[in-house]
């Protein structure tokens, strides 16, 4: 039953309010500041915005640090990592809180370590400010243990719908998705657009095509991007050609394994990056990417050297796969190369 009470506050609809940051009055609107402007882009740009893609295999966690010293982490891994490669980077990096953990939706190799870094901040640190849930509920033991370390600490819980914008001081943080009676798990996941300066970043979880055609249709002004993490780990259900058009971006980042058992980022994907002369960084050959920016210039450092064109991780990602079957490899046409 604990459950259920949980689940029936976020479908209830929780606006935000209380959260982290925000004004806990629950008349008062956190989405605007004192002076009843709306978001943080009213303040003068100032610092730098840190976005962190941890290499955390064949799954999603993302680490966003403010100009104001606010964290963001963006989903937390797979459930058989148990939220390790997490906790592990975030005392890498000295944090010991996190202000704004965002659900993109109930998959578990995006929730997996939930419980775990929420039960690190809360014991070992300043805990967790608020979590922010599209409200997608699944009935699996890695949901339940996620639920369980939101009541064991009482983490506000916040549903979000398509125009919220988060109470994220430094920053502006656009919800885009889920809409209003949205339930599929992943159709219906959090897509987040973040505004610093003149820079823009776009993290859309595990949207499909479906998803990514409303958002043209809907959101087509949000959607431009300097930073795009591909959708779907670089899977050919998402990052489609109109979408990819509407984004712009001039840097991709996917978040997948190697040995994908999935193969993602699937090759057509890749194409399309490279056909666009998008430089593109896969957590698998760079390991932890870091995109630093000011508000208008962008710098993205990487954990290990390797290419950032896409024709060429291509050539890597068939090297591995042809490696692990004790095959020649074979080239992006397909034909193979050296042996016989």
């Amino acid at each position: 039953m604990r459950h259920t009470f949980l689940v029936v506050i976020v479908a209830a609809g929780l606006v935000l309010a209380g959260c982290a940051g925000a004004p806990t009055d629950a008349d008062v609107d956190p989405t605007t500041d004192s002076d009843g402007g709306t978001g943080s882009q009213s303040d003068p740009v100032d610092g730098e915005l840190e976005i962190h893609h941890l290499d955390v295999g064949q799954a999603d966690a993302t680490l966003l640090i403010t100009p104001a010293d606010e964290t963001v982490l963006v989903d937390t891994g797979d459930w058989r990592d148990d939220g390790e490669d997490v906790v592990a980077s975030l005392e890498r990096l000295g944090i010991d809180r996190v202000d704004h953990l965002v659900t993109t939706h109930p998959d578990a190799d995006h929730v997996g370590g939930h419980a775990a870094v929420i039960d690190h901040v809360e014991a070992n640190g300043d805990g967790v400010g608020a979590v922010y849930d599209p409200g997608i509920v699944r009935t699996t033991a890695t949901y339940d243990q996620y639920l369980d370390a939101v009541e064991r600490h009482d983490v506000p819980l916040y549903e979000v719908r398509e125009g919220d914008e988060l109470p994220i001081e430094g920053i502006q943080a656009t919800v885009l998705s889920p809409p209003e009676g949205g339930a599929d798990p992943r159709g219906d996941g959090i897509v987040l657009a973040i505004e610093f300066g003149s820079f823009r970043y776009l993290t859309t979880g595990d949207a499909e095509s479906d998803v990514e055609r409303r958002l043209v249709d809907d959101w087509s002004h949000e959607l431009a991007a300097d930073v795009y993490q591909a959708g779907h780990h670089g899977s050919s259900t998402s990052s489609t050609p109109p979408f990819l058009d509407a984004v712009s971006s001039e840097v991709v980042v996917i978040s997948s394994a190697l040995d994908s058992q999935y193969g993602h980022p699937h090759d057509e994907v890749l194409a399309a990056f490279a056909e666009r002369g998008i430089e593109t960084y896969w957590t698998a050959v760079h390991g932890d990417v870091v995109v630093t920016t000011d508000g208008e210039d962008v710098d993205v450092e990487t954990e290990r050297s390797g290419p950032t064109d896409a024709t060429a991780l291509l050539e890597r990602k068939h090297e591995a796969a042809s490696a692990s079957l004790g095959r020649p490899p074979i080239d992006v046409t397909g034909v193979p190369t050296g042996g016989r």
